[in-house]
């Protein structure tokens, strides 16, 4: 197995990710900031959910060059068909986070790279068909999984690991590659995408990630060696996007709500009734995905029974169960806050006192004013005959008096 070529292609990919992922973001962020005070985010939003193309071009241009410098060995033909389909898919996703299109066309082009792929690996016709089925059954449950920040980068990662070391254990560097290339990039991009995250992988990056996990997963069960239980190890590796997606479809079904329509009731949302922080979601699914990804990994490398494989499924299907009585269609509960006045102003009922207000007496309404009356006109102001005619003082004392005064 080519192993510099491998690492030197998944450092490419890493280096390539972070780069990209950091021109993104600060594009991002000028866009945000360019905003003005109750516009419109969608130049912003648009720019952060095209952060799955850093993924896309990193991981991609990796592969390929590692491809065509001979780091995936005889495998290169099912490789290339692999890149291809993927990126098809991520064309698929960059279209959909733009302007979005229905399931039945998105489904049917996940369904023709799928095929893409499985033909140029060469599988026999069954073998080919229960490929592309389940390539694309993972591949909508990733793209399931982008509800939080950092969740499905993380997840993605974990998955790739697990599927890295089984390819590693049959020294097969072509099969090595893709999930070597994507680990690497998801790393670059978790960077940017933990919480708070300023870039989000979208439909793009969502997409191709679940495409290459599923793809590289499926070759890898094709070429594995009989004595392995490839059949029920590999599948268990995507455990999290697979409960998940069940979670979700039960849920809907339950509560007579549309299957395809997104309700907020994935696993990161009913965590997060439970009080469980953004950073702590993502932590939780990791490790959710990390047992799962080792337990399937000792079984592919015989060193568990076949049976072990089980215990991944059972527990989340368990967590399944507990976590549909997390109500998800209810609004999350109000806590009692008080209404703060605007700066500068002292709530009804309230006296200053210093720097402190105390509760003062309520305001008594004050009576309505009566009508004033209407003015009397002034009588004319009279003079000694030859005197000038003085206007009458601010005492209104009449003019008249004060001219026999000074008389």
């Amino acid at each position: 197995m080519n192993v510099l070529g491998i690492i030197a292609s998944g450092a490419a990919a890493l280096f390539i990710t972070v780069v990209l992922a950091k021109g993104v973001r600060r594009t991002a962020l000028r866009a945000g900031a360019a905003q003005e005070p109750g516009a419109r985010p969608s130049r912003a939003g648009v720019v952060r959910r095209l952060g799955g193309t850093t993924v896309v071009l990193g991981v991609g241009a990796a592969a390929a060059a590692g491809t065509g410098l001979g780091a995936a060995g005889g495998s290169g033909r099912a490789v290339t068909g692999l890149l291809a389909g993927a990126v098809i898919v991520a064309a698929l996703g960059l279209v959909h986070d733009v302007r979005p299109l229905g399931v039945p066309l998105r489904v049917a082009v996940q369904t023709a790279a799928a095929t893409l792929a499985v033909c140029l690996a060469g599988l026999s016709p069954v073998a080919g068909v229960l490929a592309v089925i389940g390539i694309v059954a993972v591949t909508q449950a990733f793209a399931l999984l982008d509800t939080s920040d950092g969740v499905l980068a993380t997840v993605g990662t974990v998955t790739a690991a697990g599927l890295l070391t089984c390819a590693a254990l049959d020294g097969r560097a072509g099969l090595a590659l893709p999930p070597a290339v994507l680990l690497a990039g998801l790393i670059g991009f978790l960077l940017h995408n933990w919480h708070p995250a300023r870039i989000r992988p979208g439909a793009c990056g969502s997409l191709f990630t679940g495409f290459v996990l599923a793809s590289s997963g499926a070759l890898i069960l094709a070429e594995a060696p009989p004595e392995r239980a490839a059949w029920i190890a590999l599948p268990v590796l995507a455990t999290v996007a697979l409960a998940d997606a069940a979670l979700v479809l039960v849920s809907r079904r339950r509560a007579v709500r549309p299957l395809l329509q997104d309700c907020g009731d994935h696993i990161t949302h009913r965590l997060r009734r439970l009080r469980v922080t953004v950073p702590g979601v993502a932590v939780v699914l990791g490790l959710w995905a990390g047992a799962a990804a080792l337990t399937g990994t000792l079984v592919y490398a015989e060193v568990l029974h076949p049976a072990f494989a089980l215990v991944p499924v059972t527990g989340s299907a368990a967590a399944v169960v507990a976590l549909l009585r997390i109500p998800a269609y209810v609004a999350p509960p109000v806590t009692a806050t008080r209404r703060r006045p605007p700066t500068g102003t002292v709530p009804t009922g309230t006296v200053r006192t210093g720097t402190s207000l105390r509760p003062g007496p309520e305001p008594v309404p004050a009576a309505p004013e009566s009508p004033a009356p209407a003015p009397v006109a002034a009588e004319p102001a009279r003079t000694t005959p030859g005197r000038p005619t003085v206007p009458p003082p601010p005492t209104g004392r009449p003019a008249v008096g004060l001219t026999a005064d000074r008389s």
